[in-house]
C-alpha cells in the first residue's frame, strides 16, 4: 500500500470516527510536497463520489498573504464542496458532525456559465458569475490540534467542514467586492472583522486562480457550482451553543448556530 493511499485512508477513518489523526507531513508525505497531497485529496474525492457525494463546487483556501507567508507558500489551495456540507442560513449544526470547527466569513460565487479555459481572464469570471452571496465557511481539520502545514490541510480537502450561504443574491455590478467590509459576530461582539482586499487582493483574483487550477486539471468549473472565494478575515474557533453571524457591506448577513454535541 502506498503512501499516499495509506494517508487517504487515514483521513477517511477520521472523517468516519472523529477522531483527529497525527500531521501526515514527514511521515507519510514528504514535507512540501503538495503535488503528493493533492494526490491523496482526489483519492478522497474518489472514494466520496463512489458512494454517491454529489459535487457542487469548490473552496479556495490560504488566500491570505499574512497566511501564505506564515505556511511558507505562495499560492492558494482548494478543496470540493459537497451537497451534503450545505447548512441553511440560521439551522443549528450538531457539534457531533466536525472535529475541530472553526468559522469565517467568505464570499460565495454562484457561476451561471461554465469556466473551461485554461487561462480564464478576469472578465471571464465575472461574465461567468450569475450572483453573489455572503457565506460562513465552518472549516475543520482531521489532523490533531490544528497542527497542519500546506500538506496536511491539502490532503484533508483544504480543511472543509460546512458551509452556509446567505439568501438574497447580489450581481457582481451591485457591489465592490475589493472594499466591502466585514464583520463576524458571536452574541453581537465582533470576534473577526477584515475586508474583500484580504482575498488576494480581490474574491474575482481567488476564484480566477481556482479556475485556471481546476481547467489546467481536467475538472473545469461549470455552471451551478459554488465557489467559496477565500476568508476575508481571521477564523475564530467555535464555542458549543454559540450563534455566528457574518455582515458584508453590499451583500447582507448569514447567520449559523452551532448545538452541544462531540464537538470541540
Amino acid at each position: 500500500m502506498s503512501d499516499v493511499v495509506r494517508a487517504a485512508a487515514l483521513l477517511r477513518a477520521a472523517h468516519e470516527t472523529g477522531q483527529p489523526v497525527a500531521p501526515l507531513r514527514g511521515d507519510l508525505l514528504p514535507v512540501g510536497d503538495v503535488d503528493a497531497a493533492y494526490r491523496v485529496q482526489r483519492a478522497q474525492v474518489a472514494d466520496w463520489e463512489a458512494a454517491g457525494r454529489r459535487r457542487v463546487g469548490a473552496k479556495i483556501g490560504l488566500t491570505s498573504r499574512a497566511v501564505q507567508e506564515a505556511f511558507g507558500v505562495h499560492q492558494p489551495d482548494f478543496g470540493v464542496l459537497y451537497a451534503d456540507m450545505a447548512v441553511p442560513d440560521g439551522d443549528e449544526i450538531d457539534l457531533g458532525r466536525l472535529v475541530q470547527p472553526r468559522v469565517e466569513a467568505e464570499v460565495a460565487f454562484v457561476l451561471g456559465a461554465d469556466l473551461p479555459f485554461e487561462q480564464p481572464t478576469t472578465a471571464d469570471v465575472i461574465r461567468a458569475t450569475d450572483h453573489v452571496l455572503p457565506a460562513i465557511e465552518v472549516v475543520d481539520s482531521r489532523i490533531a490540534d490544528w497542527d497542519i502545514s500546506i500538506v496536511d490541510t491539502v490532503a484533508d480537502n483544504a480543511s472543509s467542514g460546512l458551509f452556509v450561504l446567505g439568501n438574497q443574491p447580489r450581481a457582481l455590478s451591485q457591489v465592490d467586492l475589493r472594499l466591502a467590509g466585514m464583520v463576524l459576530e458571536h452574541a453581537g461582539e465582533p470576534v473577526s472583522v477584515g475586508a474583500g482586499a484580504a482575498c488576494l487582493g480581490h474574491p474575482v483574483h481567488a476564484v480566477v486562480w481556482l479556475a485556471r487550477k481546476l481547467a489546467a486539471a481536467g475538472s473545469p468549473l461549470v455552471a451551478g457550482d459554488v465557489v467559496l472565494s477565500g476568508a476575508l478575515g481571521p477564523m475564530v474557533p467555535v464555542t458549543a451553543g454559540a450563534a455566528y453571524e457574518a455582515r458584508i457591506s453590499g451583500l447582507g448577513s448569514v447567520r449559523v448556530c452551532f448545538g452541544v454535541g462531540v464537538g470541540q
